[in-house]
């Protein structure tokens, strides 16, 4: 992939993009290689690649600039405001659609956030789209309501001009810290939801939940450990219950699972728990239950393990509580999904009683150090 502000050294953001992408996918296997040899996995798959370009579904835009001539990008290193509405990493559908945005700035006078002399009013701009409809959400970051007016008496015009606009929402973060976003979430469309679709499953996402960058590599984790699931049960008899820790809008758990089984998906997050019902609902799971409860405190809880743990924690892993009430309540199967290889070895350091049988790098993150990993763990005879 090409990036003229990579080449001009005005956005490092995809620091590896300078190692050509087959040396990428082998330097991170080897680091994966390299930090789970102690745990001796019975199988470390080829990874997954992902395409080049094109492929980042959801953008975190910095408003900079003036109200008059807005940019959206970044404050890269050397402290220039680097538009990055043209980046390449973004499917063809980006391009026009920050220059809506970028338009609507202007119409509605929406002035940039000044850091440094903490005056402005629009801080971020969030936007997503769905891969199986085309469809976008857009999200205004703003330090307070002063402008919330003005963004409601000009939105007719941006959806008229961009008829994919499905939702749009304002966040309010009033702190001067280095936020992405706040609690409050205020939406201005009559849809609340971006309807996504990956393998047949379908997902809704809202403002605030959380999703995968790259639904496309998304899709390809989810039906691994689908597929991973079935060889067990064709291999072990079918699992009874099955639980989702950190669950978001359900992508696992609705992958996994089948009609006859039972499925606990467990997220904090109340909309998202909404969400995955919802996608439950429409596949005809009668059996299935999310609810909005924190993860550590539901297994903590608990008494009983479920045939089939299915875990996708945040950056920081599973820490060490949870991971002693795993060992405690001994599933006999677990899969771990990981998107920092780092604390997944922590936590398997902190999981004696399990074997890995699996290991499988998911690119979610091409030109760069991160990645996704999938795991599937048994507990020692």
């Amino acid at each position: 992939m090409h990036c003229v502000h990579f080449a001009a050294k005005r956005c490092q953001s995809c620091h590896w993009l300078d190692k050509p992408y087959p040396a990428q996918l082998v330097l991170k296997q080897q680091q994966l290689t390299d930090l789970l040899a102690d745990f001796k996995p019975a199988q470390l798959l080829e990874p997954v690649a992902s395409a080049e370009q094109g492929f980042r579904y959801k953008a975190k835009m910095v408003a900079l600039g003036t109200a008059e001539q807005p940019v959206l990008g970044i404050v890269n290193a050397q402290g220039e405001a680097v538009d990055l509405a043209d980046c390449p990493l973004y499917p063809p559908a980006f391009a026009p659609a920050f220059a809506l945005c970028k338009a609507f700035i202007q119409r509605a006078n929406l002035t940039p956030y000044d850091i440094s002399a903490r005056r402005g009013e629009l801080k971020f701009i969030l936007l997503s789209q769905s891969l199986h409809s085309g469809r976008f959400m857009l999200r205004f970051v703003l330090r307070s309501k002063n402008c919330l007016a003005s963004i409601k008496k000009h939105l007719p015009w941006l959806l008229a001009q961009w008829p994919e606009l499905e939702v749009c929402s304002v966040n309010l973060q009033p702190k001067p810290a280095a936020l992405l976003e706040g609690e409050e979430e205020i939406i201005l469309t009559e849809q609340t939801l971006l309807a996504e679709q990956l393998n047949q499953v379908p997902l809704y996402l809202t403002p605030q939940s959380f999703f995968q960058t790259q639904p496309v590599m998304a899709a390809a984790l989810y039906q691994t450990a689908a597929d991973w699931a079935a060889q067990l049960q064709q291999q072990q008899g079918e699992f009874k219950q099955i639980w989702d820790l950190f669950c978001g809008v359900g992508g696992f758990g609705l992958h996994v699972v089948t009609a006859a089984q039972q499925l606990n998906g467990i997220e904090i997050a109340e909309k998202a728990i909404a969400s995955a019902q919802r996608s439950a609902n429409e596949l005809g799971l009668t059996r299935v239950r999310f609810q909005a409860l924190d993860s550590a405190a539901f297994a903590k809880a608990a008494a009983q393990a479920p045939d089939l743990l299915v875990v996708n924690p945040p950056r920081r892993g599973l820490g060490k509580e949870l991971c002693q009430d795993i060992q405690r309540l001994a599933p006999h199967w677990l899969i771990y999904s990981s998107c920092n290889a780092q604390t997944l070895a922590q936590d398997l350091t902190a999981l004696p009683d399990y074997k890995l049988l699996k290991v499988q790098l998911f690119d979610m993150f091409a030109h760069s150090s991160h990645y996704e990993v999938l795991t599937l763990l048994v507990k020692h005879a």
